[in-house]
C-alpha cells in the first residue's frame, strides 16, 4: 500500500496477508480497552490491535527481525492513527 488506510482489524489483516502469506493469522482491535489511553481517538476502534501471526517469512530471523518484518507491513497504518500493536509470533 503506498498511501495511508485506515486502521481497523480487516484492513490490517488483508495487509498482512498480502505482504507476509502467514500460515496463521488473528488481528484483533483492542481500541475500546483503551479509551482514554494516550494514543486513544475516542471511537473505540483504529488505535490499538493484537496481531497473532505465523509465517515461513519469519524462519531462521531474531524475534526483533520477525517484528520489525511485521512493523514495516503496516508502516501505512501507522501513519493513518494506529497508536499501538502488540505482536505475537506463532511457532
Amino acid at each position: 500500500m503506498s498511501t495511508a488506510a485506515t486502521p481497523t482489524a480487516a484492513a490490517i489483516e488483508a495487509q498482512l496477508r498480502a505482504v507476509l502469506q502467514p500460515t496463521e493469522l488473528e488481528v484483533l482491535d483492542e481500541s475500546a480497552a483503551h479509551a482514554g489511553h494516550s494514543g486513544a481517538n475516542g471511537l473505540g476502534f483504529g488505535t490499538h490491535f493484537r496481531v497473532r501471526i505465523a509465517a515461513p517469512g519469519f524462519a531462521g530471523l531474531s524475534r526483533v527481525a520477525r517484528h520489525r518484518l511485521v512493523y514495516d507491513a503496516l508502516q501505512n497504518f501507522t501513519d493513518a492513527g494506529l497508536h499501538a500493536l502488540a505482536i505475537e509470533i506463532k511457532a
